[in-house]
């Protein structure tokens, strides 16, 4: 082998041995673990990540907050809605057992009526009753008529109401006749049905009893003047009839003190053993009168249990009550006041007497 030859593979094998270490050196460069470049692409990644992750979250927490508040407004809601309920069912039920218990004071009440009924009609079937009286009353077509009043007594006190309500049954008809001149106030049909039924009563009291008459609106005015407090005898047709010319002519105007015509009743003495009251509501004033334009229902009543109390106690009162729109509290308020003296009460109809 010649020298040249030798020099040619020791070259060669030189040249393939450094490219074999460069090709590993390339390798492990590649593979390089510390390179800066993909540390930091790994960590930007890893960064954009967790930014995403963290809005994804902050979105989640916002959402859940709105739903906390609006699950509390629900809940609150909820409840005040409860208590509403248990409010309402508590007061229906003591609404329940006072409503039972006044029915059966009312049926308790309806039998004594009954009762009483029964008595009164006996005594009206009495045949003498009919020859005591001094006047006479005839009514269309000559009717027998049946009230459960109690007329008669040795002294029988009449109470009519003249205020300006007994113009109309409406309110809109009070306030209109209200304006109008005094003939005409006093040819209302209310009015005058009013003292029709005055004319009827003193028809059938006895020959032999006594008998006042009061007119009272704002106060109480004897029928016939110069005879406060005084009794009149029944058997002197004079004086009944002048009583009732005088009332005829007596206008209806101003409020209603109920005070100042039962405060009549302790004042007469001897004291009546008969209180007759033909009314068409609740009282709107007092003695300190009023300056109000209108008077709730609640004040009305608050001024019938003040006025009751002027009646002396063992004098039976009863109560003729007129139709009235709106009073709703009368009926029972004046039914009760003629049950508790041992009265009577009727609710006029448009047809009596």
């Amino acid at each position: 082998m010649s020298f040249l030859d030798c020099m040619s593979c020791g070259f060669g094998a030189v040249i393939l041995l450094f490219m074999i270490i460069n090709a590993q050196v390339r390798v492990a460069h590649d593979k390089d673990p510390t390179n800066p470049r993909s540390e930091t692409n790994k960590i930007e990644l890893e960064i954009f990540e967790g930014r995403k992750n963290l809005i994804l979250a902050k979105n989640t927490l916002e959402e859940l907050r709105d739903d906390t508040v609006t699950t509390d407004g629900q809940i609150a809601q909820i409840v005040a809605l409860i208590k509403e309920l248990k409010e309402e069912l508590a007061k229906h039920d003591q609404d329940t057992i006072a409503e039972i218990t006044h029915i059966n004071d009312l049926q308790s009440d309806i039998k004594k009526l009954e009762e009483e009924k029964k008595r009164l009609m006996a005594m009206a079937a009495d045949p003498e009753a009919e020859g005591s009286k001094v006047r006479s009353f005839v009514g269309q077509g000559d009717r027998q008529y049946l009230t459960g009043l109690k007329v008669g007594g040795k002294r029988v006190l009449f109470l009519i109401d003249n205020s300006a309500s007994m113009l109309g049954k409406k309110l809109v008809n009070i306030i209109r006749r209200r304006n109008m001149s005094d003939a005409d106030k006093l040819r209302s049909v209310k009015w005058r049905q009013a003292v029709a039924s005055v004319d009827w009563l003193t028809a059938q009291l006895p020959a032999d009893s006594q008998f006042q008459m009061y007119t009272f609106n704002s106060s109480a005015t004897p029928v016939l003047e110069g005879t406060d407090k005084v009794w009149l005898n029944v058997d002197d047709g004079n004086h009944l009839e002048q009583a009732l010319r005088n009332l005829r002519r007596s206008v209806p105007q101003n409020g209603t003190n109920m005070a100042a015509a039962y405060r009549v009743i302790s004042s007469m003495m001897p004291r009546p053993d008969n209180v007759i009251i033909l009314v068409d509501g609740l009282p709107t004033m007092d003695d300190s009168g009023s300056s109000k334009r209108t008077i709730s229902g609640r004040d009305r009543q608050r001024l019938h249990s003040n006025a009751i109390r002027e009646i002396p106690s063992g004098i039976p009162v009863n109560v003729l009550l007129y139709p009235m729109e709106g009073d709703y509290g009368a009926p029972l308020a004046y039914w009760m006041l003629a049950y508790q003296t041992g009265g009577s009460f009727m609710s006029v109809s448009k047809d009596w007497p």
